[in-house]
């Protein structure tokens, strides 16, 4: 029996939908399982913008099937949508091993060179899956190839010609378009939707085939060139017996639509059909649905005519990378969530969509703001222990660290981010000194095993290695720089020995930040514990030149990883070379 009572995690926005899911539910199918969808083309890299296409329905399912609720979570991968071009960018594909194939089902083109997938579908699909798997989400995947050519959706499809005539009308509506042609404030991200709204070339590919023969709500793929460059010259509705031409090649024949499989709704019928079929009660989709005209208003009137409802569901808005443009699959280059995964905990990950409202746009850092998210990230899981964080933050928190089924993996010594990216960095791979230096930034409890700081250690070194250019890496020198040594004043010269004589009695995270912050404080003749309101303004900049000659001394630059930690890392021997002794 479910739980009927509400989760007392009420405060954030995946309750309130929740919430607004379960009773929906129980109106539409009293006592059946609850279903949520997510759409996902894989014409290409699955991108962190279709993520949020997948993780708003799994974090209302997973909230709702904490209260003990029966959940379905679809993932309806859409494998027999047309290919519609050729990315760029994608390794193993090119112009012209690809174009030939623009017009086929996805599952019908050949994977990229030297994939071990069957075809191009599978092949995008795959990392997807893993990637959920990573971040807990649990799903049924629906292949759209599979559900057609097996005549799943014979009944749906045969209905759907019977009422052309009524989906015509409902189409026509939005058919007239502004003189100038219309205008849209955002490219579409969707890959159905940009199917929908651009078209192939074919006669009335965003949604029928029109001619001298009326209107059609289905599409056939082409039984010599496989392509869907086809237009419906007759269909009889007594016989199902449906004639075709293929504008590509030339090749015509006439089927039995209650026998042929080869060939599918076009999306703006195909979508609603499978709201009323799976019984869809929730499903969000992106703001590009939400002008007049979208498959998503447009369904909105179609799945009457296969005797369904609209899922209720938010418009999502855009999610964005730091220093990139909008997201589109139909170009290469754009990060997947593997991507994102590999340098930063899922749980991170989670709680960059569960922190923000759908309606929210955010960005996800692969430069250096990934390191100040983590800084955030790890003040919350504090607040939260001591018990201190707003509600709604719990609630955010609570949804990145575990779902219904459980606590998601975590690094059991989770050290600062920006810690290990330095220690990562200076070490480059040497996993004996990295494991020297994260042992002493806290002596009195010492890391035993670097083990104990992974996957966060993995992820950060992969930050460095793969997102920091070669030009930004930290390099320490091999000798002291003899020259700049020589030309210090005595203020300069008195700032080092100051540093070096307290060295060994403050060798751990916490006593180098003390030592380096206090030196410019005692040199002025305060002492190093002053606070910043006991200070004058002028001390700010002391500390900066202080530790701008500390870098050039120990990598040759203004900057660099945060001194404590790089002078743990470069090690007191060699600090001490370094610096002149």
């Amino acid at each position: 029996m479910p739980i009927v009572a509400q989760s007392t995690e009420t405060t954030d926005w995946v309750s309130r939908f929740a919430d607004e899911v379960i009773e929906e539910s129980e109106r539409r199918a009293p006592g059946k399982p609850v279903v949520v969808a997510s759409g996902l083309s894989p014409s290409g890299p699955i991108h962190l913008g279709n993520l949020r296409e997948v993780m708003t329905p799994h974090l209302v399912a997973d909230e709702i099937r904490r209260r003990g609720y029966q959940v379905r979570h679809l993932i309806s991968w859409d494998d027999y949508d047309r290919y519609r071009k050729v990315p760029k960018g994608i390794a193993g594909v090119s112009e012209e091993s690809h174009a030939q194939h623009i017009g086929k089902p996805l599952t019908s083109v050949p994977a990229p060179q030297g994939s071990s997938y069957p075809n191009w579908a599978e092949h995008f699909k795959a990392a997807m899956v893993e990637s959920l798997a990573e971040l807990g989400v649990e799903f049924d995947g629906i292949s759209q190839t599979a559900q057609y050519t097996s005549g799943v959706y014979r009944e749906q499809i045969l209905h759907a010609m019977k009422h052309r005539g009524d989906i015509d009308a409902v189409l026509a509506q939005y058919r007239t378009k502004p003189k100038g042609g219309a205008k849209k404030s955002q490219k579409p991200v969707d890959e159905a939707e940009l199917e929908a709204a651009e078209g192939s070339g074919a006669a009335g590919e965003d949604d029928g085939s029109s001619g001298s023969a009326g209107y059609f709500p289905y599409k056939p793929y082409c039984g010599n060139c496989e392509k869907d460059l086809t237009t419906v010259t007759s269909y009889i509705d007594d016989t199902t017996e449906l004639s075709y031409t293929c504008n590509e090649c030339g090749f015509s024949e006439t089927v039995r639509l209650n026998e042929f499989n080869r060939g599918k709704l076009v999306w703006k019928v195909d979508w609603p059909m499978r709201w009323a079929y799976e019984g869809v009660v929730f499903e969000p989709s992106g703001v590009d649905h939400s002008s007049p005209g979208s498959s998503f208003q447009v369904g909105g009137q179609i799945v009457g005519i296969f005797g369904g409802k609209q899922p209720i569901g938010p418009m999502y808005a855009f999610v964005g990378i730091s220093g990139m443009a909008k997201m589109s699959s139909s170009r290469g280059g754009v990060p997947t969530p593997a991507d994102a995964l590999k340098i930063m905990e899922p749980q991170l990950l989670r709680w960059l969509y569960a922190r923000r409202r759908p309606n929210q746009s955010f960005k996800i850092a692969f430069d250096q703001e990934i390191q100040r998210l983590y800084d955030e990230w790890d003040k919350l899981d504090g607040k939260v222990a001591d018990g201190s964080a707003l509600p709604a933050d719990v609630a955010a928190h609570s949804r990145a660290v575990r779902t219904a089924g459980g606590e998601l993996p975590r690094t059991a010594r989770p050290l600062p981010y920006r810690t290990l990216a330095s220690v990562a960095d200076i070490t480059a791979g040497h996993e004996d000194q990295a494991l020297r230096i994260l042992s002493e930034l806290d002596p009195e409890n010492p890391l035993g095993a670097l083990d104990e700081a992974r996957p966060r250690y993995d992820k950060a070194e992969a930050w460095i290695n793969t997102q920091v250019p070669a030009d930004q890496r930290t390099v320490v020198r091999d000798e002291p720089d003899a020259e700049l040594l020589k030309s210090l004043d005595e203020a300069s010269q008195q700032s080092l020995r100051l540093l070096l004589d307290g060295l060994e009695s403050h060798w751990s995270l916490d006593g180098l930040t003390h030592l380096v912050y206090g030196v410019p404080k005692v040199q002025a003749g305060f002492s190093a514990d002053a606070t910043p309101k006991e200070l004058p303004a002028e001390i700010k900049t002391a500390q900066r030149a202080f530790f701008a000659l500390l870098y050039h001394l120990l990598v040759g630059r203004d900057t660099g990883p945060r001194l404590p930690t790089l002078l743990l890392a470069v090690g007191q021997d060699r600090v001490r070379a370094l610096l002149g002794e």
